[in-house]
């Protein structure tokens, strides 16, 4: 319920109650478990949770701190989609999300400039990003294909060039002397009987699901179509929400038009503004597609309620298989130097990714109109210069002004905007 603005305020504040306050780990501990989760796919605060949960009490505890991480954010979600949906057309609501999307323009150029100092930090790095942003602005690279290749090429330049591509280190592995190393440790060590019941009970948790839905309602289904696409983003959500947004937007939006470019956006100020990791927007993107493609036997916010928790349940369920079957694992294959090499490369492209996302959220929200072009294998958007929402440029000037030139903070910014938003709303 404390953390907001994304994973990097998350980790922040559980570094500062766990290790700080608590004292439940020791810094190089609490460092060590981050690395770790770092090297998956899935939001990274909460998978630090359920590493850290069922790193103390076993893998109750690793259910209880994941479960609970996400609740509040999907409770705040859930009661703003009902908002959202509901009272979409009064003035003040109106209001509050058209002072938030300029809002998320500025937050999400911000991040750029926050990652990229951590990734870019050789020419190799920076012509990595360049290339990934041109893949996905002008070529339509699928995303997946991005994560792979990204993360192939830093395998093996790992190998070939170490000190070009292994530019985000390790932390320290030294073991804390704090109660973790006074208690029990055989359920820290992996055996392969251990790892194949692990990975059998979460695959069926995570999986059974989607089979059932797949099977009785069919491939075209609303539901159906939620939790295969959502289980596959599961899989490929390296770098942060923010990375994976982009590929969320386009197939949500403009392949299976779950709902508009503006919603996606509102969507996005929502998971901003609300508790819990960032890709709690999936949760909105969810209820979205249900509310808007629901099937006659059911309304359509039942419908909605039903495909936020089929999206939830697919974008959580792999988590818990990611660090219950990998945890005593992942520590040897943290050192090795080649799989630092693809992480470093694969946040390297994480950049050009949220380049082209923060261009796709900035046209949507200045223009009215945004135009598709192509050329041979060439794609590309533009803007009718004409339908420009000087309104929303005043705006956004504003946020940029904010977080950039007076670094004032997330909720300050937020605010700041809502109320211009409100106030133009209501003067037109």
């Amino acid at each position: 319920m404390l953390s907001f603005g994304g994973p990097a305020g998350q980790i922040a504040v559980m570094h500062r109650i766990l290790v700080e306050e608590k004292k439940w780990v020791g810094e190089s501990r609490f460092l060590h478990a981050l690395n770790y989760c770092m090297l998956l796919p899935g939001p990274e605060a909460q998978q630090l949770a359920i590493y850290i949960g069922w790193l103390l009490h076993r893998t109750l505890g690793g259910l209880m701190a994941g479960l609970l991480f996400v609740l509040p954010g999907f409770v705040s979600i859930l009661v703003l989609s009902f908002v959202y949906v509901t009272y979409q057309d009064v003035p003040l609501v109106q209001g509050i999300f058209f002072g938030l999307k300029p809002a998320v323009v500025a937050i999400v150029v911000e991040a750029i400039f926050r990652i990229g100092k951590r990734a870019l930090k050789n020419n190799t790095m920076r012509l990595i990003a360049a290339l990934a942003f041109l893949a996905l602005f002008l070529f339509q690279m699928p995303f997946p294909l991005l994560v792979l290749l990204a993360g192939c090429v830093g395998f093996i330049g790992g190998k070939l060039a170490p000190e070009e591509f292994v530019v985000i280190e390790g932390h320290a592995t030294a073991q804390d002397c704090d109660q973790l190393d006074e208690g029990e440790t055989d359920y820290r060590r992996p055996t392969a009987l251990r790892s194949l019941k692990v990975a059998l009970l979460w695959l069926t948790i995570w999986l059974v699901p989607v089979g059932v839905c797949y099977r009785a309602l069919g491939p075209d289904h609303i539901f159906t179509n939620l939790a295969l696409f959502f289980s596959k983003a599961a899989m490929i959500t390296f770098g942060g929400a923010y990375t994976v947004l982009a590929y969320i937007a386009e197939q949500g939006v403009e392949t299976y038009h779950w709902l508009e470019p503006e919603q996606m956006l509102d969507g996005l100020g929502m998971a901003e503004t609300t508790p819990g990791p960032l890709i709690q927007v999936v949760q909105f993107v969810g209820f979205m597609g249900a509310y808007n493609q629901h099937p006659g036997s059911i309304s359509p916010l039942w419908a909605g309620v039903m495909g936020a928790v089929i999206t939830c349940w697919v974008t959580y369920a792999p988590c818990f298989l990611w660090i219950f079957l990998g945890a005593p694992y992942i520590e040897h294959f943290r050192e090795k130097q080649a799989l630092n090499a693809a992480l470093s490369t694969i946040t390297a492209a994480v950049v050009g990714v949220i380049l082209n996302l923060s261009i796709w959220f900035a046209l949507h929200v200045l223009f009215a109109e945004v135009t598709s072009h192509t050329w041979g294998y060439l794609h590309w958007q533009l803007p009718q210069w004409g339908t420009l929402d000087l309104k929303a440029l005043a705006i956004t000037i504003v946020a940029f002004v904010l977080v950039f030139g007076w670094r004032v903070g997330l909720f300050r910014t937020l605010g700041v905007c809502i109320v211009m938003g409100i106030l133009l709303t209501w003067v037109s």
